[in-house]
């Protein structure tokens, strides 16, 4: 009967890092660190996410600019499910800037010009049934995206007009600090 305790006991505390093992692999470690170093930085770390979009983006378009091979429509699928958990973890830093008003107003017209060459880039790969749900949602997290960065751009001209921020925070970019 100990054994079976040990054991039981054994098996719970190696199941944590085994879900933490099975988790999104959306993002490099160098894609992770990335994030880490802007995490200070709302406007650069949208930026960077818009950099990661961009990179998944072109990948799918380099998929199809060339001649069919082997497992094209489970890479489409991979990469369309990363552009779309990665914009979905974009939208929350959003959601999380927006309510603390931290300035990201620099960053917002650059994300919005980027959510038409995304919907353009992962529209253009024929139908296929190894990957139409993941574009379906890929396409549904830019609509998100363009919803919430014409919002921010709203709110964030109001706020900032109404609570300037002082020199330093605007030269630097770091996060607001509501007054």
């Amino acid at each position: 009967m100990p054994r079976r305790i040990c054991f039981a006991l054994i098996l719970l505390a190696l199941l944590p890092p085994l879900h933490a093992q099975s988790s999104d692999n959306s993002l490099s470690e160098a894609e992770v660190e990335q994030l880490r170093e802007s995490a200070y930085f709302p406007r650069d770390r949208v930026l960077v996410f818009v950099k990661f979009l961009d990179e998944r983006s072109n990948a799918l378009h380099e998929l199809f600019a060339h001649p069919r091979r082997p497992g094209r429509e489970q890479d489409a699928h991979d990469l369309l499910e990363q552009f779309a958990s990665i914009a979905d973890e974009l939208e929350d830093n959003l959601d999380d800037y927006g309510t603390r008003h931290s300035d990201i107003r620099k960053s917002l017209p650059k994300l919005l010009e980027a959510t038409d060459r995304w919907s353009s880039t992962i529209k253009s790969p024929p139908d296929d049934e190894a990957y139409n749900v993941s574009r379906k949602l890929a396409l549904e997290a830019i609509r998100d995206l363009r919803e919430d960065a014409t919002e921010l751009i709203a709110s964030q001209k109001a706020w900032f007009a109404a609570h300037p921020p002082a020199k330093e925070e605007e030269k630097n970019g770091a996060i607001d600090i509501p007054r």
